[in-house]
C-alpha cells in the first residue's frame, strides 16, 4: 500500500491519496477543487485514480469530485448511504468492506460533525490482514480536538449532533486500537474545531490520553456542553453558508480556465464603475499606504481564502491587485476552491501604475498601539475588535466594541459612528480587513491598529476579561 497526504495551509485541509502497488489502482479521499495534484502524483507513482469519495459535504471548501468525475477516464465515486446527495455515485455504507490489490477499506458511518459523515479505515493487506493501518477520519477525530457540531443549525440541532458524536466516539472510534494512525481531513488552520493541534495527524491511542474534550465522553452532558460552547468555537465565515448546499449537489466541474488579462487603469476604473469589487491582495502596510477607492484588503497568504470569503459578495465580479504578478493563479485558486468566479482581470503594474495615471488613491491610517492608548484615553476615537470569541475572552481592552470578523459584514450598522473607528485583532491582518470593508460600506473615519492586540499586551496596557 503506497500513502501520501496533501495538506493545503490556507484552508486548514488535508486530503489523501491511497494506491495499490500492485493492481495500480487508487483512491482518492477528501479531494480539493484543484485535482491536478493528485493526478500529477498518481501519474508519478504509476497509479490511475480509480476511487473517489468525501467523509461528509463539506461547509469550508469546494469538493474536487466533479473535477474528478468530470475526466477522459473517471474514477467511481463513493458516498455515504445515509447523505441526501444529488451527484452521481454508489452509495457506501457502515460495515461495509471494500479491497483493491492489497487495500482494504472498512466504511464507518460516524456522524456527529454532519448527519452523513463516514470514515474509512484502511488495511494494508500486505502487511497484515486483520490490523487496521490508518484511519481516514475526515471531521470525526482531529488533532487534539473534535470537529465541531454545530454547522448545520441552531443550539438545539447542535446538541442533538453532540450526543450523536458522544455516541459515536464511545462505540466506534474508542473501540480502535491504539495504534491506529489517525489522518483528519481538518487540521491545522481549519475553523472546523476550535483547539486543533499543529500536527498533521496523530493515534487512537495518543487522543485517548490528551485529548481533552475526548476526555469528557465518558458524561454524556459534560461532552455535549464542551462541543458546543460557542465561546471556543471560532466564527462561521459567510461563504460557509453556501459550501455544504453545493457540496450535496454536486459541484460543477470548472472546465478548461483562461487566465484574466492585465488592465490598465483604465480598464480597471471601467470595470469599477460596472460594479466591480477590488480585491487588493498585498499587505496591510503596502494597502494603507495607498489603495483604489473603495478596494477590500485581504492579503495573500495563509488566511486568504477565510477572509476573503468573509468580505466579498458571493456574486462578485473581482478586479485584483496583486504584490508581484506571479501571484495571479495562487490567488485565482484560493478563489475558486471558496466558488467564486474567475476574477475579471488584474491591475496591469500594480499601484505604481494607478498611482501614476492620476487617478484618486486612499489610505488606511496604520497607529501603534502607544498612539492608540492616547486616543483612547482622551476618548478620541471608538475602538473595534474583531477577533475570535476565544481571543476575546482571553483578554481585551476595556470599552471596545466586539464585533468578530466573520460577524462584520452582517452587523457593520452595529459600529458605532460618532468618532473615528479604530480596527484592532491579533496582529493587524484581519483588523485592515474589517478596516477596508468598513471604509467601503460605511461612511466612518476608520484606522488600522498595527500589531493588533499582540503588541498593546506586549507594550503591558491593561486588558479586562
Amino acid at each position: 500500500m503506497w500513502f501520501q497526504q496533501f495538506y493545503l495551509n490556507s484552508l486548514g485541509h488535508a486530503s489523501y491519496l491511497i494506491g495499490d502497488e500492485k493492481t495500480g489502482q487508487a483512491l482518492v479521499f477528501d479531494p480539493r477543487r484543484d485535482v491536478e495534484v493528485y493526478r500529477q502524483t498518481a501519474r508519478d507513482q504509476g497509479f490511475r485514480i480509480t476511487y473517489a469519495c468525501d467523509s461528509h459535504g463539506h461547509n469550508d471548501y469546494l469538493s474536487g469530485l466533479g473535477e474528478l468525475a468530470g475526466s477522459a477516464h473517471p474514477p467511481q465515486v463513493w458516498g455515504s448511504a445515509a447523505g441526501e446527495l444529488s451527484y452521481a455515485h454508489r452509495p457506501i455504507a457502515d460495515g461495509e468492506q471494500i479491497e483493491f490489490g492489497d487495500v482494504g477499506i472498512e466504511v464507518m458511518h460516524t456522524p456527529g460533525h454532519t448527519p452523513e459523515h463516514i470514515s474509512l479505515l484502511v488495511y494494508d493487506r500486505s502487511a497484515s490482514a486483520d490490523t487496521p493501518a490508518l484511519l481516514l477520519s475526515g471531521g470525526a477525530l482531529l488533532v487534539g480536538d473534535l470537529a465541531r457540531p454545530d454547522l448545520l443549525g441552531g443550539e438545539e440541532q447542535a446538541r442533538r449532533h453532540a450526543e450523536v458524536y458522544c455516541d459515536t466516539i464511545q462505540t466506534k472510534l474508542l473501540t480502535l486500537p491504539d495504534h491506529v494512525e489517525v489522518f483528519p481531513t481538518h487540521v491545522a488552520g481549519s475553523l472546523c474545531g476550535g483547539n486543533i493541534g499543529s500536527r498533521l495527524s496523530t493515534t487512537l491511542g495518543y487522543e485517548k490520553r490528551t485529548n481533552a474534550t475526548l476526555a469528557e465522553v465518558a458524561e454524556k452532558d459534560e461532552f455535549v456542553r464542551q462541543c458546543i460552547r460557542l465561546d471556543n468555537l471560532p466564527a462561521v465565515p459567510p461563504y460557509w453558508r453556501r459550501m455544504r448546499t453545493q457540496n450535496m449537489a454536486g459541484v460543477d466541474p470548472l472546465g478548461v480556465l483562461t487566465e484574466p488579462p492585465a488592465l490598465p487603469p483604465d480598464d480597471v476604473a471601467a470595470a469599477l464603475d460596472g460594479g466591480a469589487v477590488v480585491l487588493d491582495t498585498r499587505s496591510p502596510e503596502a494597502f494603507g499606504g495607498g489603495h483604489i477607492p473603495g478596494a477590500v484588503n485581504v492579503g495573500l497568504g495563509s488566511s486568504f481564502a477565510t477572509w476573503a470569503g468573509t468580505v466579498l459578495p458571493a456574486d462578485a465580479e473581482i478586479l485584483l491587485v496583486l504584490d508581484r504578478p506571479g501571484d495571479l493563479w495562487e490567488t485565482i485558486w484560493q478563489l475558486l476552491r471558496i466558488g467564486y468566479r474567475m476574477p475579471v482581470g488584474w491591475l496591469a503594474g500594480g499601484m505604481s501604475a494607478w498611482r501614476t495615471s492620476a487617478r484618486p488613491i486612499e489610505h488606511t491610517p496604520q497607529i501603534t498601539v502607544d498612539e492608540l492608548k492616547r486616543r483612547l484615553d482622551a476618548d478620541a476615537i471608538t475602538l473595534l475588535d474583531v477577533r475570535q470569541p476565544a481571543e476575546w475572552a482571553a483578554g481585551h481592552v476595556t470599552g471596545a466594541t466586539f464585533i468578530t470578523g466573520a460577524e462584520l459584514p452582517d452587523r457593520l450598522d452595529e459600529v458605532p459612528a460618532d468618532k473615528p473607528v479604530a480596527v484592532t485583532c491579533g496582529s493587524g491582518y484581519r483588523s485592515s480587513v474589517a478596516a477596508s470593508l468598513l471604509a467601503r460600506e460605511r461612511d466612518i473615519p476608520v484606522i488600522n491598529v498595527a500589531g493588533g492586540m499582540t503588541a498593546w499586551q506586549r507594550a503591558s496596557y491593561p486588558t479586562t476579561t
